[in-house]
């Protein structure tokens, strides 16, 4: 990334090492890009589009680069300045994404997706392609040998047509939310940030053994759920957290502020000699064992998953670790406390999942993630739309679905009711 800037190239092939920000001197490589492109990156920017953009620009005048490459960028905001950068270079030619259910690499976790790009004059078009199965591979030698012209598809578009503010999924995938009318952002209702980070858990978590082995009394623990696998249901009650804590899991954090205790003070000192203070993130705090303040959410949301959005109603009113974001429900006239059982119904369907999906970002072998902004742009049905009657048949369902849970009956035919709702009033 330092050297060889001037050089070019006919033919640049490449598969580059695939580093997050914190993993590489993303500072000083950062600023050869800025000097070199006249282009400023995100911070966050991943080192493999940095290897993508050098090439590029050291393209030969009718010269062809090809990269494999995770297809992440294209749905991360690091992203977004890279995309600007290949639609400015108007070099870009051909995206072709590896469907996410296949896994192509045995030893890694990601998406793939490979990147053709030329120095020439013979398209002002863009095009997407899918690939299915390592068998369909073969596409690509069919778009090289048949280069300039592309196949009469959907999945064309001229460089003006690029935004390269969203997620491009949209550009190759079918977007699910097309297909209903009345759309609003997640924001309008709520707003989605990440539970509580403890710069470590092993030091930070505690259990009934763990307090009675150290003396720290439970006046100064947080309650909270602290492992995804622990939450069973749609439903987390102080049932659950009973149950959780008498099976001695994991419930509690630390939390020392503005006590006098011997035991805190013993246990702080132990955290000091293990070194837990000078972690990343502890290191920032003041004092560096306080904990985030982050309030119980009525939400919970799952950040990973492979079968859809986990949404989680926190009945047990506890704080939460960063294995789920949390869901705050914005205090404005529409939503009184009955309507928070009105929205939590909607995103229980498949219809929300599904809608949501489309602001997902996409890893192998199925698994997608949700960062908070993902959900707080995505979209949902506007649920201020309902009259007072239907308003009222879905809470009542809601309430059915929700006694049928806590009996440990699935009820899916009652969120069935429900979602067959929301679809023939907001498709019609």
């Amino acid at each position: 990334m330092y050297n060889d800037w001037k050089n070019k190239y006919d033919g640049i092939i490449c598969n580059p090492p695939y580093f997050k920000f914190h993993d590489y001197d993303n500072k000083n490589i950062l600023k050869e890009i800025e000097t070199n492109l006249n282009c400023k990156l995100n911070g966050f920017t991943n080192l493999y589009t940095l290897f993508l953009l050098k090439s590029i620009h050291q393209l030969s005048t009718n010269g062809r680069c090809a990269y494999i490459i995770p297809s992440e960028f294209l749905n991360a905001d690091y992203g977004k300045l890279v995309k600007s950068y290949l639609i400015k270079s108007k070099k870009l030619r051909h995206i072709i994404v590896i469907d996410f259910e296949e896994n192509v690499f045995d030893d890694a976790l990601t998406t793939a997706s490979i990147i053709l790009c030329a120095n020439d004059n013979l398209t002002d078009k863009v095009q997407f392609s899918n690939v299915k199965s390592l068998k369909d591979l073969s596409k690509i030698e069919t778009i090289i040998k048949e280069y300039p012209n592309f196949k009469n598809t959907a999945q064309t578009y001229s460089f003006s047509e690029l935004n390269p503010e969203i997620k491009w999924k949209s550009y190759y995938q079918i977007q699910n939310g097309l297909k209903f009318k009345n759309l609003v952002p997640f924001s309008t209702y709520a707003k989605v940030v990440r539970g509580i980070a403890t710069g470590s858990n092993e030091y930070f978590t505690f259990n009934v053994s763990k307090s009675k082995k150290y003396g720290i009394s439970e006046n100064n623990l947080l309650s909270c759920i602290c492992s995804a696998k622990d939450v069973k249901s749609s439903f987390f009650t102080i049932k659950d957290f009973e149950e959780l804590k008498n099976s001695d899991k994991s419930v509690f954090l630390f939390n020392a502020q503005n006590s006098n205790n011997e035991n805190i003070i013993n246990y702080i000192e132990k955290g000091e000699k293990e070194e837990i203070n000078k972690k990343f993130l502890t290191a920032s705090r003041t004092p560096w064992y306080s904990i985030e303040n982050r309030p119980p959410a009525p939400i919970w949301v799952s950040v990973f998953n492979r079968t859809g959005l986990r949404f989680i109603r926190n009945e047990a009113n506890i704080s939460n670790l960063t294995s789920y974001h949390c869901i705050y429900i914005k205090q404005q006239n529409l939503f009184s406390e009955i309507e928070i059982d009105l929205l939590f119904a909607y995103l229980l369907t498949d219809t929300a999942r599904k809608i949501f999906a489309d602001n997902s970002r996409e890893y192998g072998n199925g698994l997608q993630k949700f960062e908070p902004n993902d959900l707080n742009k995505g979209m949902i049905l506007d649920l201020s739309l309902l009259d007072i009657k239907t308003r009222v048949k879905i809470i009542k369902l809601y309430k059915q679905y929700r006694i049928e849970v806590l009996k440990n009956n699935d009820g899916e035919s009652i969120l069935n009711k429900i979602d067959k709702i929301f679809v023939k009033k907001y498709t019609e």
